[in-house]
């Protein structure tokens, strides 16, 4: 896909001063995303976000997927007390031990939840929205969370995730594209749009 030249003025202020949070915003950042595999690496990237910058988790991403199993919910599961403490002593991530706790503890949640509802992941989550992403019709600041993503938070804490604050949720949805929340200004509004499926 065409990207964004990094000029642009208009593109959502808060990806600009960094060329790899630029690229994220170009490539992926709300772009709908339909599989397990990619919803549950944002769902790991977020829960590393809570109390620190986007831009801190984006330049560790690559680190994270390194021990994290490639960030796939079946292999954390065979994770070890050695890859824990490896994990814990790597200066590259985010040494955070109950966000690494939660990590593998959402990695069964979400195991658990698909034999529970019988569909993935990534298709409750679609579901609950109808099928198409919500459109935030951005044209300042964002909140920090939605009605939706308040009932969100709950449904998934019901269920026995970690992590899972509604602040974090609606960071979910936007980067997933649950939500389009590009300003309306931002070239990539429009493209997002082109990229969903419709029901």
């Amino acid at each position: 896909m065409a990207l964004i030249p990094s000029t642009n003025v208009q593109k959502c202020p808060w990806c600009l001063g960094d060329a790899l949070m630029e690229d994220y915003h170009d490539r992926e950042w709300g772009v709908p995303v339909y599989t397990d595999a990619a919803m549950f690496e944002h769902l790991v990237l977020e829960t590393y976000q809570a109390g620190l910058s986007w831009r801190t988790v984006l330049h560790k991403r690559e680190a994270l997927r390194a021990h994290l199993y490639g960030f796939d919910a079946e292999s954390l599961l065979r994770s070890t007390e050695a890859d824990r403490a490896a994990f814990l002593a790597d200066p590259a991530v985010i040494r955070n031990r109950l966000k690494y706790d939660a990590v593998l503890h959402n990695a069964r949640c979400m195991i658990e939840f698909r034999e529970q509802h019988g569909l993935g992941f990534a298709d409750y989550l679609w579901n609950w929205v109808g099928g198409i992403p919500m459109d935030g019709r951005r044209q300042g600041s964002w909140p920090a969370t939605t009605p939706e993503s308040d009932e969100l938070s709950a449904r998934l804490k019901s269920a026995g995730f970690k992590f899972v604050g509604s602040t974090t949720l609606y960071a979910h949805m936007q980067a997933t594209g649950l939500v389009n929340d590009h300003w309306t200004t931002c070239p990539r509004y429009e493209v997002v749009k082109v990229l969903a499926r419709t029901p």
